[in-house]
Parts: C-alpha cells; structure tokens; sequence
C-alpha cells in the first residue's frame, strides 16, 4: 500500500520529491499496536507524537461517571496527537479501533519539519484546521440533524477522508466499528442506531457489514445527508479506487 501520510499531505500541497524521500524514511520504523488498545491516555504527559500509517483509530473522553464520548475517527495518514510538543498532558483519549501500524515521532521531529521545510508546514497547518473544522461540522451533525442524517454525514465525510488516501473501492470502504461505537458517537442508544441503520438500508442508501462501508450512490447519499465537503479543505482529492 502507498504511504498514506504522503497521500494525505498531497492532498493540501504538491510535495517536491525531496520532501517525500524525507517523508518516507521519517516514518519507515512503524510498531504493530493491536485493536482495542489504549495509545495514549488522558492525563498521560507524552514522549512521542504517533502517526496512523495502517489501521483505524478514535479520539474519545470519558464522563466521570464512565460514559464515553467519542468525537473523531483516525484514519490512516492521521496523527492522533500532533500537538503533544507543545501540551504538558494529554486532554483526551486516544485508542485503536483495529490494529495498526503506528509511527512514533519524536518532538525534535516535529520541530526539524517547521523549521526547514515550508511546504510540509503548510501541509499540517492545514491538518490541524481540517480537525477543527471537522469538529465544528460534527457538532452541527450532533445538534441539528435527525439521528440517520447524522450517521451518514459521518459515512459521507469518512468516504471522502478514505477516499484522499486511495482506500475507497466501488463506493466500498473498510470501517471497523460497532453500533456501540456509533451510538457512542452520535449520542444515541444503541436501539436508535441499529433502527436508522436498517432506515438507510432498506432506503437503498448504504449498508454496514463485515467492517466494511458499501455507498451504492454516493451523491444520493450526500443529497440525503446534506453532505458538504467544504469544509474539508482538499485541493487534490485522489479518484477513487485511485
């Protein structure tokens, strides 16, 4: 598979060639982390920033009575917490979904990008207000749209997200989650989200199944959801299956 933090990061800025060599043996060294595993917790005071090259991931908190909320799905090309040089403590959760291979950077990393190379700066700069973008359209998501509009903006968006690094096939897109994971998501009851994900099913719109996600008509799927990807900010967007 290509290297889908190179992807991600093409999709902001056209990288010279320099920049990609240095890209690719920045994150030669990865470490096999196994799903339902904890890679950084909230409290925890980080060493190191982790970058998802394969595998899926979630940014969650919990209540203090146990509740969880879960606010952003990591896909591969995605730091979880690029902030870390900066942040004495971590502010929320970061766990894996699937396993995955995971690159550890160190700050001094981090600091050798911003310092000598503009490009790939601007590249994360733009990462990093893609992520609050998301956050903003995911709390619109939450607040003001019915409980199966909500899970397919979500389906929309993430279709898009696999899509910019080459991992979407025939409207088809692997998605290792629950409906647990959903109504943890969505701040729904399980019930509800097994309820709209037989709606959207049986509208002919998508399925969930297998740990994979089939939009059989992806602009229907968006004209139901009210999908916008602007906000999404993607200047080169790969083609599918691409």
């Amino acid at each position: 598979m290509s290297n889908a933090f190179i992807r991600k990061l093409s999709a902001f800025e056209r990288l010279n060639d320099d920049d990609r060599a240095w890209l690719l043996w920045l994150t030669s060294r990865t470490d096999y982390v196994s799903a339902d595993h904890d890679l950084i917790r909230e409290g925890d005071k980080p060493d190191n920033v982790h970058l998802i090259l394969e595998g899926f991931a979630m940014r969650y908190k919990l209540t203090p009575e146990g509740r969880r909320q879960i606010f952003a799905y990591l896909i591969p090309g995605d730091f979880c917490d690029f902030q870390v040089a900066l942040l004495k403590t971590m502010d929320h959760s970061v766990a894996t979904l699937s396993a995955c291979q995971v690159v550890q950077l160190p700050p001094s990393s981090i600091i050798e990008l911003t310092d000598r190379r503009p490009t790939l700066t601007r590249a994360l700069w733009m990462c990093s207000l893609v992520d609050e973008a998301t956050l903003r359209e995911w709390l619109v998501n939450l607040g003001q749209r019915s409980a199966p509009h909500r899970i397919s903006h979500l389906f929309c968006e993430l279709h898009v997200r696999m899509n910019a690094v080459g991992l979407v096939t025939d409207g088809s897109f692997e998605l290792p989650i629950t409906q647990t994971e959903l109504s943890d998501t969505m701040g729904l009851s399980v019930v509800h989200v097994n309820r709209s994900l037989k709606e959207l099913r049986e509208a002919g719109l998508v399925t969930m199944k297998d740990n994979r996600i089939v939009i059989r008509d992806v602009h229907r799927l968006k004209e139901y959801s009210g999908f916008d990807p602007a906000y999404l900010h993607l200047q080169w967007p790969s083609p599918e299956g691409a």
